[in-house]
Formats: structure tokens, sequence, C-alpha cells
């Protein structure tokens, strides 16, 4: 696996193999003793056959888990204002 990894990195840095035609691309492969997977994929230009090469799967999350979290908001508590005692009334005497 680490060699077909190589072999990507390889075809990626170098223009005339990435934009090769596929005839081209595949004698290039087998000169330079690639996978039977990768060159069975560029040959079928199917990439999943390549993919079980290297063990990957498909990355899909469900949609539930993409949306944000759902937060409570606090609700503050009002602070309870001691009542006022009224003064005494103070009547007058006649």
């Amino acid at each position: 696996m680490s060699d077909t990894i190589e072999l990507l990195d390889s075809i990626g840095k170098n223009a005339s193999l990435r934009h090769a035609a596929k005839d081209e691309l595949t004698a290039a492969l087998e000169h330079a003793g690639a996978s039977a997977a990768l060159r069975a994929a560029v040959a079928a230009d199917d990439r999943a056959l390549l993919s079980a090469e290297l063990g990957s799967r498909m990355n899909q999350a469900p949609q539930v888990f993409n949306t944000p979290a759902h937060e409570e908001e606090e609700q503050e508590e009002e602070e309870e204002i001691p009542a006022r005692e009224a003064p005494p009334v103070k009547t007058l005497k006649h």
C-alpha cells in the first residue's frame, strides 16, 4: 500500500503523468511495478477499485449529526426584593 501511495504522489507531482492519456499512464504504472488495484483503477477509470486496496470506507455522516447543538437558554431568576414595611401611620390627636 505504501508503494501505491508513493506512486500516486509521484503522479500528482509530475505534470506529464498527471495529464497523461490512460494508455501512457497504464504503461508507466506497469513499468514502475504498480499494484494490480492501481493499474485496474486507472484502466477502468474507477477509483472504487483503488479504495478497496487502501481500505477506505465511505465517509458520510448521518444528517442528524450535522446540525448545531441545541442548548437551553438559562433563565435568569429575578431577585426578590423584600417588601418594605410602611412606616406606622401617625394619627393626629385633636
